[in-house]
């Protein structure tokens, strides 16, 4: 490591110090290079500070309209690309202040009156914070409304359901996508949740025991558009649960997209061919001329591991922790604005990319006819004829394995062929082996009926507008 010439260290803070700062440490230590994208809740909060200290009488009505001039020409300039950020000023917070102070003088200096760099930025991330869980919502309520366009165009569509990636039972594919549609309105209320708590203001906790100075937790509360000030100033500097809670959210959020994508990827390959992808969200070979990749689900699908890998990341961090503020906690940002940045694209990937897709529906019509997918239906139907549904369970289990001999499917059996495993079966037993049969008589809440799942959609429509 290698010190500067300098005999004495001329930062904000350099007062009590007696050598600069190694350049090595000096360059670890700062986080200009990605905090400043904090700049414009860094200045509303100190807008909102200055506001406050003139009420208080701290300072002067003149003072507090130069502070306030002056960060609204630095914002300027910030957002005009003429804003030059010093590494040697450590963050965006210094480099603002100091900003500030070159260019109204000393007035500029007393902006800092009554607070600190511990409660500062942790009112700027919850501010920025906020706006980003606008900003999710907002995306993520395009996604619900393409998914139920999409769900809409395709309601009678009937396609194989499966569990253990087997073939289940026939469904719909707009029943399918309404189940999409249920992860992401549990993800719509994570978010909103989320947000109360991120909505209070720490401002005024100072370091970590609060001020001597008279000022009015309660106003600068309400000029930020928090709900009300933090209780208590050791916590409220170094809380970082609410950064945590939404990487927790982000990652479930990913989680869904994660499993969206495979389904994607799964349908869009050739061995189902139930969709067909947009080209332009696809890729293809640099060798194989015939690829078309599916390469936008399959990112998606990879990020999914990078976010939660960022929440791991902030439990780890906070973990060990004594109060109050530590260094530590510069090392939150980082990975939350990478997962924030990551949701935001992956979701505005999917609202993009939904109303595009094609269903193939004939292949997926054929596809929900191998399998056996009628075979519950089989069994219900002797079940309501007044056989015990176990015994109905092992006379279809006799009846798929004939079919398995004779290379035929259960609508494709006549009804003498039937007929020689139950008496019970008669000609209306067509009826409930057809596909359209199957989905149409599970005719309720939550069922796959294309009755039921167009009265779905309209609730679910409902209930966007109401949020």
């Amino acid at each position: 490591m290698s010190n500067s010439g300098d005999k004495k260290d001329s930062r904000l803070w350099g007062g009590r110090f007696s050598e600069p700062t190694d350049a090595f440490v000096e360059r670890f230590t700062a986080s200009v290079s990605f905090d400043k994208r904090l700049y414009q809740a860094d200045i509303k909060g100190s807008v909102a500070h200055a506001t406050m200290l003139e009420k208080a009488g701290i300072l002067t009505k003149d003072e507090m309209q130069q502070i306030i001039s002056g960060l609204e020409d630095i914002q300027s300039e910030i957002e005009s690309g003429n804003f030059t950020w010093s590494e040697k000023l450590e963050d965006v917070h210094m480099n603002i202040e100091s900003a500030l102070t070159a260019k109204i003088g000393n007035t500029g200096k007393k902006l800092h009156t009554g607070r600190s760099r511990n409660d500062q930025v942790a009112t700027d991330i919850r501010l920025y914070v906020r706006d980003e869980i606008d900003l999710l919502l907002a995306i993520l309520n395009k996604v619900q409304l393409a998914v139920l366009d999409l769900a809409a165009r395709e309601a009678e569509t009937i396609m194989p359901g499966f569990t253990h990636l087997q073939t289940a039972q026939p469904i719909t594919f707009g029943h399918h996508m309404m189940a999409w549609f249920e992860m992401l309105q549990r993800d719509m209320q994570r978010l909103h949740d989320c947000r109360k708590r991120v909505n209070i203001s720490p401002l005024g906790s100072a370091a970590l025991a609060g001020t001597t100075y008279p000022i009015d937790r309660e106003l600068t509360a309400k000029l930020l558009g928090f709900e009300k000030p933090s209780e208590n100033s050791l916590d409220s500097v170094s809380d970082r649960d609410f950064a945590i809670e939404l990487s927790a959210a982000c990652s479930i959020i990913m989680m869904h997209l994660s499993r969206f994508s495979e389904e994607l990827v799964l349908w869009s390959a050739s061995q189902f061919n139930f969709i067909q992808l947009p080209d332009r969200f696809c890729t293809g070979s640099s060798i194989m001329p015939q690829k078309k990749n599916p390469d936008v689900p399959e990112l998606i699908r990879g990020k999914s591991g990078r976010v939660f890998g960022h929440l791991m990341a902030l439990l780890t961090l906070m973990k060990s922790q004594p109060l109050a503020y530590n260094k530590d906690n510069q090392e939150d940002k980082e990975p939350l604005f990478d997962t924030l940045d990551t949701v935001k694209d992956s979701l505005k990937a999917y609202a993009d990319m939904l109303p595009a897709i094609i269903c193939n529906k004939d292949i997926m019509q054929s596809a929900a006819l191998q399998g056996f997918a009628t075979a519950t239906d089989l069994a219900d139907y002797l079940v309501k004829k007044g056989m015990p549904f176990r015994d109905a369970h092992e006379v279809v289990g006799k009846s798929v394995a004939y079919c398995i001999e004779k290379k035929k499917t259960l609508s494709e059996l006549s009804l003498k062929e039937l007929q020689q495993f139950s008496g019970s079966i008669s000609e209306d037993v067509f009826t409930v082996l057809t596909l359209e049969g199957s989905v149409s008589a599970r005719d309720h809440i939550g069922g796959t009926a294309p009755s039921q799942v167009k009265a779905a959609i309209t609730r679910a429509r409902q209930l966007l507008k109401q949020q």
